[in-house]
């Protein structure tokens, strides 16, 4: 398919197929994005991938908002309204049909067999993500320390996320990352 003469269908083409298999969220189809906005595609750079994320996280609202980011930088407003349609399009529809269906068996174990399935596979992608993230944005040592710490920090408190964020500002802001 030819991304250059319809990037409108390139996007939709490209979501739409994504969606399904965005197990645990848009988040988690983050390395499946960057490698197709920035490999495949070149709709972008590494810098603007993991800026276009960063912008996506710090806005209010879904974890989607990163699709619609993509699809503006595309394609403008109809980009960014056909990307978002058709990752949350398909997936709707198939919640819709696999709810209705999970109803029906409820109390059948087979539902309660793949939903214990799809949780190693959602967390999988979801570590995958963070990789993709941490390799596109740390572009020092120190900042790949600062990340390995951070997440460790993570892992063994309950620190809240928003201090590590206003520590990481803080870092970057003073110029050390």
């Amino acid at each position: 398919m030819n991304s250059q003469a319809n990037p409108i269908s390139t996007l939709v083409w490209t979501f739409g197929l994504m969606s399904l298999f965005a197990v645990g969220g848009a988040n988690s189809a983050i390395p499946e994005m960057h490698r197709i906005a920035v490999d495949v595609h070149h709709w972008m750079d590494e810098k603007q991938f993991a800026d276009i994320f960063a912008i996506s996280q710090l806005s209010p609202g879904p974890n989607v908002l990163i699709v619609t980011l993509i699809g503006y930088s595309v394609a403008g407003v109809a980009g960014a309204l056909a990307a978002t349609l058709a990752m949350c399009g398909p997936t709707a529809v198939l919640a819709y049909y696999v709810s209705h269906l999970l109803q029906r068996s409820r109390h059948s174990r087979w539902p309660a067999i793949i939903q214990a399935a799809l949780v190693p596979l959602s967390i999988g992608l979801m570590g995958a993500s963070g990789l993709i993230l941490a390799l596109t944005s740390d572009q020092s040592w120190i900042a790949g320390l600062i990340t390995a710490a951070v997440a460790v920090l993570a892992f063994a408190t309950r620190l809240n996320p928003v201090w590590m964020l206003l520590a990481g500002g803080a870092l970057g802001f003073a110029g050390v990352i």
